[in-house]
């Protein structure tokens, strides 16, 4: 067997075409958080990957720094998650793995961060964190969200990282159950480790 040696994370086509069609900065955290949802909903309209979409943005004047969608199921990698996506593109266009260096950066998610993306998130050196659904709500489209801390909030908050819950919570999960309702795939599924007793 050969190794691979190499592995890249690229968006699809239409992103970038599609976010061009939007004009100025992202000034309020709304504005954010519907670009990330609409980039959820755009991603599984063209059946590119999961209902999730992310985005880094300039704190202070609203730039965009990066975008992520859900890539699981079409780039074969579990760990492909938005958040995910949108932090390595960040750090890929910054030139560097810590993003507290310059201007504050905040990720905006379109749900609350899985357990592997709750990981990420103080590592990366972002300086807020904006979700829309919530844990509960990917649950009940059928995703497996793993084991966080209870008070994963207090835990980023305690490490510098503000965070905001909830913002335009309803369209964001109204993106999740209509994937699901849709037929989406639902990947690790099922995989709790939960005693089924």
């Amino acid at each position: 067997m050969e190794l691979n040696t190499k592995c890249c994370l690229q968006l699809p086509a239409w992103v970038e075409p599609f976010v061009a069609s939007r004009q100025g900065p992202l000034s309020t955290t709304s504005e954010r958080m519907q670009l990330a949802i609409d980039l959820a909903g755009e991603n599984v309209r063209q059946g590119t990957g999961g209902p999730f979409g992310a985005l880094v943005v300039n704190e202070a004047n609203g730039e965009l720094v990066a975008l992520g969608v859900n890539l699981v199921t079409s780039s074969g990698l579990s760990i492909a998650h938005a958040e995910i996506v949108a932090l390595t593109l960040a750090q890929a266009s910054v030139g560097e793995w810590n993003l507290s260096h310059g201007d504050p950066l905040q990720l905006v998610t379109s749900c609350e961060p899985c357990a592997m993306c709750f990981g990420a998130v103080p590592w990366s050196g972002i300086k807020s964190l904006v979700c829309g659904a919530r844990k509960k709500d990917a649950e009940a489209a059928g995703f497996d969200e793993g084991d966080k801390p209870g008070h994963w909030v207090r835990s980023l908050q305690r490490r510098g990282i503000v965070v905001q819950c909830s913002v335009l919570r309803d369209q964001a999960a109204a993106v999740l159950a209509s994937y699901r309702e849709g037929g989406g795939t639902i990947y690790n599924a099922g995989n709790t480790g939960d005693d089924p007793k």
